[in-house]
């Protein structure tokens, strides 16, 4: 951040005023670091603290994210306690008095949003619960259009020469959604129900009105027991569907139900590939909507 004030400071006087260091972007996963890239182009220098095949709820704080906060103008975090166990304890090591949370280099994507499952127990003996609701906003396209436009406005509070740029960035992603849907609705109108592993893609259910049949977990955030699986076994007897499970989640139980339910099982990141932006984005859902119109 201050280098970023150095450069402008630098800027202003030789080229009056004409010329500005990037933003210094830190997102906390791949499909914020899209949304980013699809907002701001290359007025941002983005950074990103965690890869597509990482759980999002288990990591641990490293140096290497305590450096790139201790620079950053804006912090883009999912929220809705999705990081809360890393983000705070890595942003307070940083001392950036600019990222700080209520501070303008703070941007959570699920407040900006309604979220689903808002509402429960907040009581971490029933697993890993988010009582203020499902934080994975980043699964819905059109929050994600919502989303979008909110950042654009945060980043011209911060950068206001790029003002301009940014509501550009987020209306040119916004129309490429609006392009999308129509054909993602047709291929999924008669889709088969979806087996999870964890409720971290209800919200592209939702938006499609795919079927939820359940979760691998009984509890999230904790493995499933043979019982347990067993009463799911037969419960979804006969039905059709197909199981989805993430790169972190085990693949034992879910290999298991598809061969007891003749289902296809995929392994799907909930995260797009770590250099994706706005269309890299789009088609990482591309790849969820053919592996949930593809089951049996």
């Amino acid at each position: 951040m201050l280098k970023r004030l150095l450069f402008m400071c630098i800027g202003l006087t030789c080229l009056g005023g004409a010329w500005a260091a990037p933003l210094e972007v830190v997102a906390t996963s791949p499909s914020m670091g899209a949304l980013v890239r699809a907002v701001a182009g290359d007025r941002a220098k983005l950074g990103i603290l965690a890869g597509p095949d990482r759980d999002l709820h288990q990591l641990q704080v490293k140096p290497s994210m305590i450096r790139a906060l201790r620079s950053a103008d804006l912090v883009v975090a999912i929220g809705a306690e999705l990081e809360i166990g890393w983000l705070p304890p890595a942003i307070a090591s940083a001392a950036n008095p600019a990222i700080q949370p209520g501070r303008a280099g703070y941007f959570e994507a699920a407040a900006q949003v309604p979220l689903l499952d808002a509402g429960g127990p907040a009581d971490r003996a029933l697993g890993d619960v988010h009582p203020v609701g499902n934080p994975h906003v980043d699964m819905d396209p059109v929050r994600m259009t919502t989303i979008a436009r909110a950042l654009a406005e945060r980043m011209a509070q911060l950068d206001p020469g790029g003002a301009a740029a940014y509501r550009q960035g987020a209306e040119t992603f916004a129309s490429a959604v609006e392009q999308r849907l129509p054909g993602w609705r047709a291929r999924l109108a008669n889709a088969p129900g979806v087996l999870l592993y964890h409720r971290d893609a209800i919200y592209l259910l939702e938006r499609f009105g795919v079927p939820l049949l359940g979760t691998i977990e009984a509890v999230p955030g904790v493995p499933p027991s043979g019982r347990y699986l067993s009463e799911l076994t037969a419960r979804l007897e006969g039905q059709r569907g197909v199981i989805i499970y993430a790169p972190y989640q085990a693949p034992k139980a879910a290999q298991k139900l598809a061969r007891d339910l003749g289902w296809q099982a995929a392994r799907l990141s909930l995260e797009p590939p770590l250099k994706a932006d706005g269309n890299g984005y789009l088609a990482h859902l591309d790849v969820w909507v053919e592996a949930i119109a593809s089951g049996p």
